[in-house]
């Protein structure tokens, strides 16, 4: 009995330790080191603007842009997140289906990746007026941008993490004479999910990136925030380029923050990043 109240006494004053180290005000060096640098860098955006108004628009400028007409960016903005969704889920689900096919044949990997490659390194500017060609002047091309540019990083995150799991819980897996299904179930794809996550976090931003891409080169429909920037861009008005891109980044930290906030949940156990590959 003397034993267990001394464990407990030796908890409790750990955790007692611990709570004093965690002073309130210590909150302030999460928030003000990134708050001073963007503090900065809009006081120097905002004097370069002044400087030079032919070149950048001045905060206010695009501030405004946003507040006068909120529809138009409002819709182009819609488009924009359609094309990240379907785009990206299509690419995403294909990326991490056939890395599970290849982490359990691995004659497939070493016959389909090279091709893959190929495709990866092939300029996506390239790709785009072919598959308007193939398929179209609807919204199908951008989908299909979208989701190449966030395939590969999807395949080679998800099959590392397919593979990566600990030989010796393998080994009894297969003595007690696990299917395939079983292992994956029990093994692979929990084991996989920190690199999955990894490879979300790479992807997610790309996938906006791809879609403001095949917006820039694919044509037809106009439409989306990439097509507002090439309009604007071609009309010289700065204030709706620079608020197009705005919203663009902003899209792309919207789904960072979403993604961080389920894999915390959905990685309660994990108690580190992986880093993506």
């Amino acid at each position: 009995m003397s034993e267990n109240m001394t464990e407990t006494e030796a908890v409790a004053s750990v955790a007692a330790v611990a709570t004093k180290r965690r002073k309130p005000g210590l909150g302030w060096r999460i928030w003000l080191p990134p708050a001073i640098t963007f503090i900065v860098f809009g006081a120097l955006w905002q004097v370069t603007a002044i400087a030079n108004p032919y070149v950048i628009p001045t905060i206010d400028g695009i501030v405004m842009s946003l507040i006068d007409d909120p529809q138009m960016y409002g819709i182009n903005f819609l488009v924009t997140l359609q094309e990240v969704a379907i785009g990206a889920a299509a690419g995403i689900l294909a990326g991490f289906v056939i890395a599970v096919v290849m982490a359990e044949f691995e004659i497939l990997e070493r016959a389909v990746m090279p091709l893959f490659v190929v495709i990866m390194v092939t300029p996506i500017v390239a790709i785009a007026p072919a598959l308007v060609v193939a398929f179209g002047f609807g919204m199908m091309p951008k989908y299909i941008v979208t989701a190449l540019v966030v395939f590969f990083p999807m395949l080679v995150n998800s099959l590392a993490g397919l593979r990566e799991v600990d030989p010796k819980a393998l080994d009894v897996l297969r003595t007690l004479h696990a299917s395939r299904w079983e292992i994956f179930r029990e093994l692979r794809f929990p084991g996989s999910m920190p690199f999955v996550f990894a490879g979300l976090r790479v992807s997610l931003p790309l996938a906006v990136v791809g879609a403001a891409v095949a917006e820039f080169v694919a044509a037809g429909q106009q439409a989306g925030l990439g097509s507002l920037v090439t309009i604007s861009a071609a009309q010289a008005n700065l204030p709706v380029t620079w608020a197009s891109i705005v919203l663009l980044c902003v899209l792309g930290v919207l789904l960072v923050s979403l993604l961080s906030l389920v894999r915390k949940r959905a990685l309660w156990w994990s108690d580190g990043e992986v880093v993506s590959r």
